[in-house]
C-alpha cells in the first residue's frame, strides 16, 4: 500500500512542480511583454514628444517670419508713392504755378489713399456722430451750438483710421456738451 500512495505523491508533486514551472515561466513571459509594451510606449511617447517639439519650432519660425515680413505689402504700396514725391520734388524746382503744383499733391495724396485703402485702412467719420469712446478721443468739451448736438462730435481735429475693424488710431475729436 506505501507503493501506491508513494508513485501517487510522486506523481502529485511532479504535476505541482510543473505547474510551478509553468506559473514562473507564464511570469516571466508576463514580464517580457510587459517590458515590450512598456518600450512601445516610450518609443511612442518620445515619437509623439519629438512631433509635438517640430510642430512647435516650426509655428514659431512661421510666427517670427510673418510678423518680420508682415509691412512687405504695405511698403510694396507705397514705393510709387515715394516716387512720385521724387519726381514732385524735381519738377517743382522749375515750376512757377501754384496750381499746378497743388494738382501734383492732389494726385500723389489720392494715389497714397488709395494704397492703404487696399491694405485695409479705412477712415472714421466721426463729425455729427455720438461720441464713443471705443473709437473717438475727447480732446475738449463746447457748448453745443444746438440741443441736438449734444454728446455728439462736433469736430475732428485728427482723422481716426481702422484696420479690418480694429481701431490703429483713434479720432481725436471736440464733444458737445
Amino acid at each position: 500500500m506505501k507503493t501506491k500512495t508513494n508513485k501517487k505523491d510522486k506523481s502529485e508533486s511532479k504535476v505541482k512542480k510543473e505547474k510551478k514551472v509553468d506559473k514562473k515561466s507564464v511570469e516571466k513571459d508576463a514580464k517580457k511583454t510587459d517590458r515590450k509594451d512598456d518600450q512601445d510606449f516610450k518609443e511612442k511617447y518620445i515619437r509623439l514628444y519629438s512631433e509635438y517639439e517640430n510642430y512647435r519650432k516650426r509655428t514659431a519660425k512661421e510666427k517670427i517670419d510673418l510678423i518680420t515680413n508682415a509691412s512687405e505689402n504695405v511698403i510694396k504700396e507705397l514705393l510709387p508713392v515715394v516716387d512720385d514725391f521724387e519726381r514732385a520734388i524735381d519738377n517743382n524746382k522749375n515750376v512757377e504755378d501754384a496750381k499746378v503744383v497743388k494738382e501734383g499733391f492732389e494726385l500723389i495724396y489720392n494715389k497714397l489713399h488709395k494704397g492703404l485703402i487696399s491694405q485695409g485702412l479705412k477712415p472714421m467719420d466721426a463729425k455729427g456722430k455720438d461720441f464713443d469712446s471705443d473709437i473717438h478721443e475727447a480732446i475738449t468739451n463746447i457748448p453745443s451750438p444746438s440741443e441736438d448736438m449734444k454728446g455728439k462730435v462736433i469736430d475732428v481735429i485728427e482723422k481716426g483710421y481702422m484696420i479690418n475693424e480694429k481701431v490703429i488710431r483713434y479720432a481725436k475729436v471736440v464733444v458737445g456738451e
